[in-house]
């Protein structure tokens, strides 16, 4: 979810995104880069349509998730919790309450400057708090990137790009 070229957070979806791809899995990579999200104006019309009535590009990635066997949310985080389009998106994905969805797995990849377990609890948090809201669905794993201080550090991080790829390749 990371508007950065190139950021912490996709250099290791990438690897995540490598590593299933090795293990034989169907892997479609989603960014938020330069797409229009707006945010939700909590009017429940989802519920009632299927699909939120907003014409952006939050309906076609929602529909993508629907269709998913496994989420894996990449995001920066900020202030100690993810991204705000990250959450503008979540947000976004109520429609899946009336339609349905595939999914049963959720992974979590958190990057930040901050090296501590806080970092990466407080996405997981939010996440699970999300989750929640789904029927027979679980957070299955997660990959710490605290630690990364500069942009694209993530490239040169020898062990996370392993840990990255190996909770692809374990999905």
């Amino acid at each position: 979810t990371s508007l950065r070229n190139n950021s912490n957070s996709e250099i290791l979806s990438k690897e995540v995104e490598r590593g299933a791809n090795a293990a034989g899995h169907n892997v479609e990579f989603v960014t938020l880069k330069d797409k229009n999200i707006q945010f939700c104006k909590g009017c429940m019309a989802c519920q009632k349509i299927g699909k939120c009535i907003i014409n952006d590009d939050a309906n076609a990635i929602t529909a993508k998730i629907k269709e998913a066997d496994v989420i894996v949310w990449a995001t920066p985080v900020y202030y100690y919790e993810m991204s705000g389009q990250m959450k503008t998106l979540t947000d976004r994905a109520n429609s899946l309450f009336a339609t349905g969805k595939n999914f049963s797995e959720v992974y979590v990849i958190a990057t930040a400057a901050d090296n501590s377990a806080d970092v990466v609890q407080t996405v997981i948090n939010g996440v699970n708090g999300w989750i929640a809201c789904f029927d027979g669905v679980k957070l299955s794993g997660y990959l710490n990137g605290g630690g990364l201080e500069a942009p694209n550090e993530a490239a040169d991080n020898n062990e996370l790009l392993k840990k990255a790829y190996n909770l692809g390749k374990n999905i």
